[in-house]
């Protein structure tokens, strides 16, 4: 089958979200279809285009902030190609950009007998908003407010990674982020003092990864003397917002020098490649999401979670998700403000091991090839 994968952004050689793009396309073609990436991005020269595959310009916006605006609304020349160029299938990764130009869009895939689905990464995501000072992001969602349910009209399926079995007034396709064993070495465990224990969240992070609590719960426990010693790995970049001044909980940084402990909690900025490779094969455990609750949000199958496993490192969050919910390397925090209670994690390191290959194996089923398979399956089924 011929499908377009398109997404409104361009990608970013380190973003996390680019990499699960790659490995989505990748998984598609695996089960033997065509596939041709439709991307938008600012080129050196300053001018905003929508390409497909990189060579062949849908649209030149031009440069500016009119070029800006008109990239948000223009998508004529997109469908023309999609429709002239023989697509029989379109998969769009929203933006939270319903508006009217994507809902004619999609109307005109449907009217030439297109199939389409459109993936929400995460639901819900209104309140990813509540801490948005910008205007033009508030705009974007009262748009998408707008417009949300007639554009998922004119889609035939939302893929979710939640368990909703409707979104907008659409069917949905519930399906796991999946990991991708190729890119995603296990962990080949370095040795340090017996003494000691290294925690690692790897994230760029926001105030629903709750790393505030695990920081919180890190000060409570050098409150008394140990005999074990932990240290908090934060890899990833770190916003003024949550630092010093998050209007969600309490910063980093109060939180460090109120308890003291600014020797055990490590920030080692964005790392790469083999250097990622080396903080993760120090680690003995790996810190989740500890805040989804924050944004409203329940169920949700996290990348990150899948990571950890791939590399076969136990692992705490708060959040449901059912791929992990009776593993036995996981810890389940509350999905409360309460800190994060260190005492369990050092008990719980204590009493058990685990191979990072077990740990590996137990999710062979979320392959990327898996998780897009179950989303054209439930196409041609339907």
């Amino acid at each position: 089958m011929k499908i377009l994968f398109l997404i409104y952004h361009g990608f970013s050689e380190h973003s996390g979200i680019s990499k699960k793009i790659h490995y989505q396309i990748k998984g598609l073609r695996e089960n033997g279809h065509e596939v041709h990436v439709c991307t938008y991005y600012i080129r050196e020269d300053g001018h905003r285009v929508r390409m497909v595959d990189d060579d062949v310009l849908i649209q030149d916006y031009g440069c500016g902030r009119l070029a800006a605006i008109k990239q948000r609304f223009s998508f004529k020349k997109l469908t023309d190609y999609v429709i002239k160029h023989g697509f029989e299938f379109v998969y769009a990764r929203s933006f939270h950009n319903a508006n009217w130009a994507t809902v004619k869009m999609f109307k005109r895939f449907k009217a030439h007998g297109i199939a389409s689905v459109m993936e929400i990464p995460t639901y819900p995501y209104d309140q990813e908003y509540a801490s948005v000072a910008s205007w033009e992001e508030k705009l974007k969602l009262t748009l998408d407010r707008w417009y949300r349910r007639e554009l998922a009209i004119q889609v035939n399926a939302i893929v979710t990674f939640t368990n909703d079995k409707e979104i907008f007034g659409q069917r949905t396709v519930c399906i796991s982020n999946g990991i991708d064993y190729d890119h995603i070495p296990m962990q080949k465990k370095l040795p340090h003092p017996d003494n000691e224990i290294h925690l690692i969240g790897v994230a760029e992070v926001h105030y629903w990864h709750g790393y505030d609590r695990l920081i919180a719960g890190l000060g409570e426990y050098y409150k008394q003397k140990r005999k074990k010693i932990v240290y908090f790995h934060v890899v990833g970049g770190v916003a003024n917002s949550e630092m010093y001044d998050s209007v969600h909980a309490p910063g980093f940084h109060e939180l460090i020098v109120k308890y003291g402990i600014e020797k055990y909690v490590i920030f080692h900025g964005q790392k790469f490649g083999d250097e990622l490779d080396s903080l993760f094969n120090q680690a003995d455990f790996a810190i989740g999401s500890l805040a989804r609750h924050r944004s409203g949000i329940t169920y949700i199958k996290t990348l990150k979670n899948r990571e950890y496993a791939a590399r076969g490192i136990p692992f705490i969050y708060s959040e449901t998700d059912e791929d992990f919910e009776q593993m036995p390397y996981i810890i389940k925090a509350p999905a409360d403000e309460s800190p994060v209670c260190l005492d369990e994690i050092v008990d719980f390191l204590e009493k058990r091991q685990f191979e990072p290959e077990d740990i590996r194996r137990s999710i062979g089923h979320l392959t990327w090839s898996e998780q897009m398979k179950k989303v054209v399956i439930s196409f041609l089924c339907s």
